[in-house]
């Protein structure tokens, strides 16, 4: 049977194509949420200011790892046929979200 893709470039259309509205808005919320871990690692909240200053950058960075876990999976989920999983994603940005305006607000 005869390729029905003539030319390279035809395949990566299929692959455009899969990129659609719900890994723009992953992708979007995902920055959004890198944001808002920065921010709190850098608020110098008095929760954060007692840990040792290597705990504080070790949490940064297995928080910053994790982050991108997250994200990576929620993207590979979307663009591999579960565009639905969108919801499951900004439902964790949003609980992110109110997590990051209480400690940054000064709420906690």
């Amino acid at each position: 049977m005869a390729d029905k893709w003539r030319f390279p470039i035809d395949r990566r259309i299929a692959i455009v194509a899969a990129m659609g509205w719900s890994t723009i808005v992953i992708f979007v919320a995902g920055v959004v949420n890198f944001a808002l871990n920065r921010a709190v690692f850098d608020s110098g909240h008095p929760l954060l200011a007692r840990l040792p200053r290597a705990s504080r950058k070790l949490g940064q960075r297995a928080s910053l790892v994790t982050e991108f876990a997250v994200l990576f999976f929620a993207l590979l989920l979307s663009v591999n046929g579960w565009p639905g999983f969108v919801w499951a994603y900004l439902a964790y940005s949003l609980f992110n979200g109110v997590a990051a305006w209480l400690i940054l607000g000064g709420k906690i």
